[in-house]
């Protein structure tokens, strides 16, 4: 059985590939025109297939993703071929989480009005000095200063897209006591906990119940511009949204009206429209809104739960057993 890898992995990965099988003879190709020459008579293929490789393939029935998103992968040749494309979703499920719980822990505490007072050295609490209740009364009444800030337990989160990220997500967010919400029109079993909406209408109900909504959808055909100005007019007008699935799920001029004509309270984003953000653009700026520069995945974990999907699947393509994470093709997940 040949597997062609390429662009060339490095030795460590290689020797681990190397020794699953003696039935396995992998090439790992340093360059286009050997992995070319060499897939002619491939069964598998790890790496960036391009349409020219594809063409030169006579037998391949299996092609590996390094990525978990396929929109810069996927071609109409490489759709309607009978190969099975597997892709490496499933990595980053619970730093994601991390980090749009830390985005709603932001919110929540107004951390990005009391960043930019700490730049200035002002003491300055939303709510004002004067409504701090002092040691002589105690806690007891409500104040100016306790309604401008928000406890967790009282959130309703609404998560699109119950995968791997969205469901550790709605995990992270009930054991933290908030309520969650989720629509997604591919889940056959959502997560316990969640309150899961379904129908045609299911997001927008979602909308108008959400005190955060949370894109953890992939981008596809049917997702790409799917969060338009429809959707933003769905919202409370005291919502945020945070989007660490795909830029180019949410029009970036649909957000900035939806901010700019107060549909929304906030905004935090790990994932732009086009990537970098412009350095003139306006959401830079805007005092609700967290901009991280696509690092939500970031994790010193990742790199090893990657080898061992593609040790797993190369194993199990080896053995013909099912491979993990098939994928279909024309949904591009």
């Amino acid at each position: 059985m040949k597997l062609v890898i390429h662009p060339r992995i490095d030795t460590r990965r290689f020797d681990l590939l190397n020794s699953i099988s003696e039935k396995l003879y992998i090439i790992n190709a340093a360059s286009t025109e050997i992995a070319l020459r060499e897939i002619r008579d491939a069964e598998g293929f790890y790496g960036k297939i391009t349409p020219d490789l594809l063409a030169a393939s006579q037998g391949l029935r299996w092609v590996q993703s390094p990525t978990a998103s396929l929109e810069h992968f996927i071609f109409p040749e490489l759709a309607d071929h009978c190969c099975t494309l597997t892709n490496m979703r499933g990595l980053f499920y619970d730093v994601i989480a991390d980090h749009v719980l830390m985005y709603i822990l932001m919110f929540c505490r107004q951390m990005p009005y009391y960043t930019r007072q700490q730049l200035q050295s002002n003491w300055a609490p939303l709510g004002g000095e004067e409504a701090r209740s002092d040691f002589s009364a105690g806690p007891g009444m409500v104040t100016a200063m306790d309604l401008a800030h928000s406890q967790l337990s009282d959130m309703t989160v609404g998560v699109i897209g119950l995968g791997s990220i969205g469901a550790e997500i709605a995990s992270h967010c009930v054991k933290l006591g908030m309520r969650v919400v989720g629509v997604d029109p591919y889940c056959d079993s959502p997560p316990e906990l969640l309150e899961f909406i379904g129908g045609k209408n299911g997001l927008f109900e979602l909308l108008s119940k959400s005190d955060f909504v949370v894109i953890a959808a992939p981008h596809t055909p049917e997702t790409e511009g799917m969060f338009n100005s429809e959707c933003f007019t769905r919202m409370k007008n005291t919502a945020y949204l945070i989007n660490i699935g795909r830029g180019a799920i949410v029009p970036l001029d649909d957000l900035r009206e939806a901010l700019e004509t107060g549909q929304i309270l906030g905004a935090a984003l790990d994932v732009m429209e086009s990537e970098p953000l412009g350095v003139d653009d306006s959401l830079w700026k805007h005092p609700n809104v967290i901009i991280t520069p696509h690092v939500a995945a970031c994790s010193t974990r990742v790199a090893e739960r990657h080898l061992e999907t593609l040790l797993e699947n190369v194993r199990r393509f080896t053995n013909h057993k099912p491979l993990l994470n098939v994928v279909n093709k024309n949904r591009w997940f």
